[in-house]
């Protein structure tokens, strides 16, 4: 989550529940979390795909690189914010093809 004043906080996924598609019951495995969001403030939510995206020296995109480009496109909408994260991920990568599905939700609030 980007706050609108660019300050980044983190939700570790692990403390929400378990991977899907492992297990067929993850009902025991499932937790919850509540955030006050403010006008301004963007939520993310990604698949492993994108931030181990490799370029052509095998080097990942990684998270630190993903959620600099989440703080610096903040006052965009949702849609720009979420464009701007999937090039920068394609320029990174170059001519590499992706080896895994890139899932990307970007929620603003108004």
């Amino acid at each position: 989550m980007v706050r609108a004043d660019g300050t980044l906080e983190c939700i570790d996924r692990m403390d929400l529940g378990f991977p899907i598609g492992l297990v067929d019951d993850i009902g025991d495995f499932i937790n919850q979390t509540e955030v006050q969001l403010n006008p301004g403030d963007v939520v993310v939510l990604y698949t492993d795909g994108i931030s181990e995206a490799f370029d052509i020296n095998k080097k990942q995109y990684g998270l630190k690189r993903l959620r600099e480009a989440f703080v610096k496109n903040r006052h965009l909408s949702a849609l720009k914010i979420l464009e701007a994260a999937i090039e920068d991920v394609r320029r990174y990568i170059g001519t590499q093809r992706l080896l895994d599905d890139i899932t990307l939700v970007v929620l603003k609030q108004k």
